[in-house]
């Protein structure tokens, strides 16, 4: 069998088993890269193991053993029952405070996977105590880091700019990032309305106001004190996310401001493994090219006119298993004027915003960073829950390449023309 057909294959295979069973998809998903890497594409187990994320594995596990280490402790509970007051205890605010929260962070420098990672863990446990249900949590805070993510000082907002800069279409920064945040509000209002949001309407959270806060402790302070230094070092001085969440957890351990055990055991290691085990087949399929067949086959129906839906659901779709600023968007844009030229027709800068929203709008994928760190987040407590959230994540990323394509559609060509 063709490789690249046999690795598109397998990639179908376990994403459809995320869907229907329980089984940790990421030990199926190593499984299927040996089997496929080894037996049918001959590339030998070195070039399979070397496609495990490590960077990946390492931000997921020291950005949630640093909040397992803070919810151990229970600085995250006495932080998640102060935060409400924020709103007065008004819970259909509460989402939307996660939103701005996360966009506001990230339109500020560091992009959305690190605004995801600062804000999630902390918006779960809100979420938790107050009724909110985890998967309008989780599409609130993605979908917020990711409206502020094009900004003109973001680092996915650079390499957006520099990117169309390279090809002749830079100056359109205020078109990126308007284009951008529009698409990821319009979604985030309709995730707000069909997940539970309107149930939330009028409701107070009056038992966690009412009751008596005690004090924080020494340890909690501690934790306070090392978690804002971790979010002050990845913002201004550009630390390693997880690297840097892992001295910080660290720290916390060796002066015995939370207990090593407890943090550990609330570490969501089969969340991991589900997420680094489904991108090292994704690695497999770029090795033996069935992430270029995919897309062109999927290139082959655009037309001048349609080519900024068709576009959007490209790149949504491959974004969905792929990263969006390290693969989609360094790949795609460089192209824009190249396929305008093949296809005879088309406006450029409509085609790079369609890149841009598609490719981004399906970023709540758990097969993507934001996605994972929304499930890896999810309180330990919550028996079966990761798994579900994980499927629903799962479901929402793909059903945001066919919305993405729309809006790309009815929208980018206006935002293109603005100013023109």
């Amino acid at each position: 069998m063709n490789p690249a057909i046999a690795t598109l294959l397998a990639l179908a295979a376990a994403i459809v088993l995320s869907i229907v069973s329980r089984m940790n998809v990421g030990l199926v998903a190593i499984g299927l890269a040996w089997i496929v890497g080894v037996y049918v594409a001959d590339v030998g187990p070195s070039t399979v193991i070397g496609g495990f994320p490590t960077s990946l594995f390492l931000t997921l596990t020291g950005v949630t053993l640093l909040f397992a280490a803070a919810e151990a402790n229970g600085t995250l509970e006495g932080l998640a029952r102060r935060a409400v007051g924020l709103v007065r205890g008004r819970v259909q605010l509460i989402p939307w405070m996660f939103f701005l929260i996360a966009g506001l962070i990230s339109s500020v420098g560091p992009g959305a996977i690190s605004s995801v990672a600062l804000v999630v863990p902390l918006a779960m446990i809100i979420g938790k105590r107050v009724g909110i249900p985890p998967f309008l949590t989780a599409l609130m805070v993605a979908n917020g880091a990711n409206a502020g993510n094009l900004s003109p000082v973001s680092s996915v907002g650079v390499i957006v700019n520099t990117s169309m800069a390279s090809v002749g279409l830079g100056g359109h920064e205020a078109k990126v990032f308007l284009t951008n945040f529009l698409a990821h509000v319009a979604v985030a209002i309709g995730a707000f309305l069909l997940f539970g949001g309107r149930k939330l309407s009028g409701r107070v959270a009056s038992h966690v106001e009412e009751t008596a806060l005690p004090a924080l402790s020494r340890s909690h302070w501690a934790t306070l004190v090392v978690v804002l230094l971790w979010i002050l070092g990845v913002l201004v001085f550009r630390l390693s996310l997880g690297l840097s969440a892992f001295a910080g957890a660290a720290l916390l351990i060796g002066t015995r401001a939370t207990d090593e055990g407890a943090a550990i055991r609330r570490t969501p290691w089969g969340v991991i493994v589900m997420v680094c085990g489904v991108t090292m087949l994704v690695s497999l399929l770029e090795v033996t090219g069935g992430m270029d067949l995919f897309s062109s086959l999927l290139s082959r129906l655009a037309t001048p006119g349609s080519v900024n839906g068709v576009i959007a659901f490209v790149t949504g779709t491959i974004s969905t298993y792929s990263s969006t600023s390290g693969v989609v968007l360094p790949a795609f844009l460089p192209t824009v004027p190249g396929l305008v030229r093949e296809l005879g027709g088309g406006d450029p800068i409509a085609i790079s915003l369609s890149i841009n929203v598609g490719s981004s709008l399906v970023d709540v994928s758990p097969l993507s960073t934001l996605g994972a760190l929304c499930v890896a987040a999810l309180p330990d407590d919550d028996a079966g829950g990761a798994a579900l959230l994980f499927r629903r994540l799962l479901i929402w990323g793909l059903a945001m390449s066919l919305v993405g394509a729309v809006i790309a559609q009815i929208t980018t060509g206006i935002f293109a023309s603005l100013g023109s």
